[in-house]
């Protein structure tokens, strides 16, 4: 007569019926103001009275002994014979529960009125994870409901491996649980739970992937290579997964094309490259952790470069390994192959370990770098001439003497006028300039005069005149 909802007097005579155990009446009272919801895949566990519901019943059920003639019941169904839980009481090992009514009673209103995660996590909450598992399936429910629902819980409670095993049961080839595992990996990623998310890709027999997180194992957080050192036992893991990668690989590639749908692929020339950036990363930590050690080392940079960053880290790694041996021979071999591997800019590196030898003050060593080079076979002509012209940028820090040995290095004379001009030792440009054929030597003899007249250098500026 008033108007009012009559929602909240049936739900309140649906709960009295069953507080006197007329379950049957319950229903029907719960049938007028209970709704199935919109959405079944909705990440929560359903309307309010629903869980009222589903709480009270929980709270009900009287505890039963399991009467089971196994002998060999295992250590689990012991404890789960001896706690006092309500419905865990009523468990067998399989995770099935007797048929108790109040048991059924949630089902009954878990399907007609519950969500899909209200139901997995009911099961879950009942050591039911099976049973969670081929409800997901059969509803093809969406994957952040196997997160919430049951990865979740599963390693919060320890329970990964238990997880993992009835995975393996229901499809051995995981193949129906590859979106689920996927997402649970991109989850625990962005949890940065890195242990977790190795062990489960391990379990997923995805190894590319494994691989990649024991890169991050290997490079995180490490500030020397001191560190990196004694983390090496990740890059010969790397390597096994990759080989095992191979094999499973030329293995199936006789067969259909089905298998590992969801785990990462990857063809055998790119895995062989990798394999290969392992072995030299492991050169690479062996002799910078040598260096460090015996205290050789000079640089210290904010961030550690390895061989798995980009080309610029790569380049870095090179001039790392040169600069930091007893002399620029010791690293160079090493530092070589990585250019070449890589196929870096070469000339780059040259000239960026050269300018870090300038501020060193270690000028002789610029002479033996320029001879490693020459010595390495792949130098184009003037590449030694452009690394010592990169780094007459400094020539005011640059002691006089060691400045003539540097530009006295070069091979082209026309190198030697541009880095004597670069550092205004005009006269030394003006005599290479003159031995120059006639045409090219008025050219350059002009230019020095004009050098000589905008710097002031009245005698050089006579001479140059004088000569042309």
């Amino acid at each position: 007569k008033s108007g009012l909802d009559p929602g909240g007097a049936w739900h309140a005579w649906g709960m009295a019926c069953l507080k006197a155990g007329n379950l049957t009446s319950a229903r029907e009272k719960f049938n007028r103001c209970l709704k199935p919801p919109m959405d079944l895949n909705q990440l929560n566990h359903g309307s309010r009275p629903v869980q009222d519901v589903i709480q009270y019943l929980e709270s009900t059920v009287k505890p039963v002994l399991i009467t089971d003639d196994d002998y060999f019941a295992t250590l689990r169904e012991l404890e789960a014979t001896l706690r006092t839980r309500s419905l865990s009481l009523e468990m067998m090992c399989e995770g099935k529960i007797q048929h108790n009514s109040y048991y059924q009673e949630c089902l009954f209103y878990l399907h007609s009125y519950g969500t899909n995660l209200a139901i997995i996590s009911f099961y879950m909450r009942h050591d039911c994870m099976r049973e969670a598992l081929l409800h997901l399936l059969n509803k093809e429910s969406p994957s952040e409901v196997f997160i919430e629902g049951i990865f979740i819980p599963s390693y919060e409670s320890g329970k990964l491996h238990m997880l993992e095993n009835l995975l393996e049961t229901i499809d051995p080839g995981l193949e129906s649980w590859g979106v689920y595992l996927i997402a649970a990996c991109k989850y625990l990623q962005r949890k940065n739970y890195y242990h977790i998310l190795y062990e489960l890709q391990q379990f997923m027999k995805d190894h590319v992937r494994a691989a990649m997180t024991c890169i991050r194992f290997f490079t995180h957080g490490a500030k020397s290579y001191t560190e990196l050192g004694g983390k090496q036992a990740w890059l010969l893991k790397i390597k096994d997964h990759l080989k095992v990668y191979l094999q499973e690989v030329s293995r199936s590639s006789g067969r259909k094309k089905m298998a590992f749908t969801f785990r990462k692929k990857m063809s055998a020339t790119d895995v062989s490259r990798h394999i290969n950036t392992v072995d030299l990363q492991m050169e690479v930590t062996k002799f910078l952790h040598q260096c460090e050690s015996s205290g050789a080392s000079q640089m210290t940079d904010s961030s550690l470069p390895t061989l798995f960053g980009n080309n610029n880290m790569k380049m870095d790694v090179a001039c790392k390994v040169i600069l930091e041996g007893k002399n620029i021979e010791e690293g160079f071999g090493i530092a070589f192959r990585v250019l070449q591997d890589f196929q870096l800019e070469a000339t780059e590196v040259y000239s960026k370990v050269a300018k870090q030898l300038v501020k060193q003050q270690k000028y002789s060593e610029i002479q033996q770098l320029l001879k490693c080079v020459n010595e390495s076979g792949v130098a184009a002509k003037n590449d030694g001439d452009n690394i010592i012209l990169n780094c007459l940028n400094e020539f005011k820090n640059i002691p006089a003497e060691d400045l003539d040995n540097l530009i006295q290095d070069m091979e082209s004379d026309e190198n030697k006028i541009q880095a004597y001009m670069m550092c205004n030792k005009l006269r030394s440009a003006y005599l290479v300039s003159v031995r120059q054929e006639k045409a090219r030597a008025v050219q350059l003899v002009q230019h020095v005069r004009q050098l000589a007249e905008s710097s002031g250098d009245d005698v050089v500026k006579a001479i140059c005149a004088q000569w042309l």
